[in-house]
């Protein structure tokens, strides 16, 4: 094991919370893992936060890496491959592709789902937006980051760049995945209450930490790639529900990955970007806690806390939906039965997620009344539930109105309680503790596979279907990672 940096020892569980502010629970969030005074010290007088992770970075080897760490590592990358192909035939991914094509330099990396290939940069660019247009790619439930789209973006673009191991591939994934979840750690959620969409601010440094690492960066040049990833943070959450959600994780990964280029051509930064008394931290956030970033390196991974969506809409949605889609299959449900549905869930339920009349499938994904109605009528919320079509349906919008949303502070995140109330006087009530997909009720591969395989179908054939998840799986032992993107052509 790679052994901790500079004094910083031990861990923090991730399980030990403080007591909630009155503030921090009227808006739905989870408290932070330290000592508020600790916090507060060390961000007078913060640890050199941006060295010690470019250090950490630089310095950890593949063969360090826990054998169920590598296993999360393989999943995420087949998650996330299932759903750039998934993504790619969308509108949003088409008007991309023609608005940049005309632009693009050498065509050098493939467009994941389709048959152009374009310049690294760009479809870095790209296959973010893909793999997240859909909202149905991983998440990171401590901070709802997602982690794969702006890393596995840039190292995928830049492996068909130049020739990469599978194996380097791999532990660049996890490390980028690593900087960006801690970071994001430090700051959440206060950095997402002020508007950040933390998936796009924090992606870059994931990115840049990722790329710099196939690219041989030394301490100082991955330090210069971390303050240059810095300087762009992208995401405002007022864009849920529009393309430019997507736009966020694919612009994180070509930001991150210019960052460790011009680093690589001693291009340099304020080594305390981060940090630093004018850096990201204190620009992006109002409460730091370093600690989370700088703790436990080399030996608690938050790569082994990614979770992975069975429905395709925001993960605080996940436990009405789950409610919705046991009743519906325990009592046969058809929606004419019903009078009235009732959920209790979180505040942030209503935040993210309270359009009442969406009008596009994009709308629809922000929206806990269809996506309770769709759970209920149509027993998935798969994309198939988030189309034009199905949101504009007079049989899901009839239902989607008899759909009522309670909120209360005192229920976390994770769960939720459905009430459908039936024209024949019958009460139905389901309580969810954890939502399937949650790190409690994880998804197996088999269920990963199905989500893949759905996915993929009318983009490859069965046949490219299976093969390009078994280059997934075995994507540590591939001499070239590249063939991945490759093997993910259309046709």
């Amino acid at each position: 094991m790679t052994e901790p940096l500079n004094g910083f020892k031990g861990g923090i569980d991730r399980r030990t919370l403080l007591g909630v502010s009155t503030g921090l629970a009227v808006a739905g969030t989870l408290p932070t893992t330290v000592n508020a005074q600790q916090a507060l010290a060390q961000d007078q007088t913060p640890p050199p936060v941006t060295e010690i992770l470019a250090k950490y970075v630089v310095e950890a080897r593949y063969e360090d890496l826990p054998a169920a760490v590598r296993k999360q590592g393989a999943r995420t990358l087949l998650n996330w491959v299932g759903c750039a192909v998934g993504g790619s035939q969308h509108e949003t991914v088409d008007r991309a592709v023609k608005a940049l094509t005309p632009f693009s330099g050498k065509a050098e990396a493939n467009l994941l789902g389709r048959k152009e290939r374009l310049d690294a940069s760009t479809a870095a660019l790209i296959n973010g937006i893909a793999s997240h247009i859909f909202d149905y790619d991983d998440t990171h439930l401590k901070t709802i980051i997602h982690p794969a789209g702006p890393v596995a973006s840039a190292l995928l673009a830049l492996s068909q760049h130049q020739k990469v191991s599978g194996a380097a591939f791999l532990n660049a994934l996890i490390l980028g995945m690593e900087v960006e979840c801690r970071i994001g750690n430090a700051v959440y959620p206060e950095h997402y209450a002020m508007g950040w969409h933390i998936t796009g601010t924090t992606g870059a440094f994931g990115s840049a930490a990722a790329c710099g690492k196939l690219l041989g960066l030394n301490a100082q040049q991955m330090a210069w790639a971390l303050g240059i990833a810095a300087s762009q943070p992208v995401g405002l959450k007022v864009q849920f529900g529009s393309m430019t959600k997507s736009f966020h994780p694919g612009r994180a990964a070509q930001n991150g990955m210019l960052a460790a280029i011009l680093a690589q051509q001693g291009f340099t930064s304020d080594i305390h970007a981060i940090e630093g008394k004018d850096g990201w931290g204190r620009a992006l956030s109002t409460r730091r806690n370093w600690s989370e970033v700088t703790e436990g390196l080399g030996t608690r991974y938050e790569a082994a806390l990614n979770t992975y969506k069975p429905f395709a809409c925001g993960i605080v949605t996940h436990p009405g939906i789950d409610a919705a889609i046991q009743l519906r299959n325990e009592n046969h449900l058809t929606g004419s039965e019903i009078e009235s549905v009732t959920l209790r869930g979180n505040p942030l339920v209503q935040s993210l997620t309270g359009r009442t009349e969406p009008a596009a499938g994009l709308e629809g994904k922000f929206s806990i009344y269809h996506c309770i109605a769709v759970g209920i009528l149509q027993g998935a919320a798969g994309e198939r539930q988030f189309s034009d079509a199905v949101v504009r349906d007079p049989t899901v919008v009839a239902l989607r109105r008899k759909v009522v949303l309670i909120t209360d502070p005192a229920i976390s995140t994770e769960q939720g309680e459905l009430t459908i109330r039936l024209k024949d006087g019958r009460v139905l009530t389901k309580r969810i503790e954890h939502a399937v997909g949650s790190l409690d009720v994880p998804m197996t591969d088999s269920m990963l596979e199905a989500k893949f395989t759905d996915l993929a179908q009318g983009i490859l054939s069965p046949a490219k279907t299976r093969r390009l998840m078994d280059l997934c799986w075995g994507v540590e032992g591939l001499s070239d990672a590249g063939q991945i993107a490759v093997a993910a052509k259309a046709g």
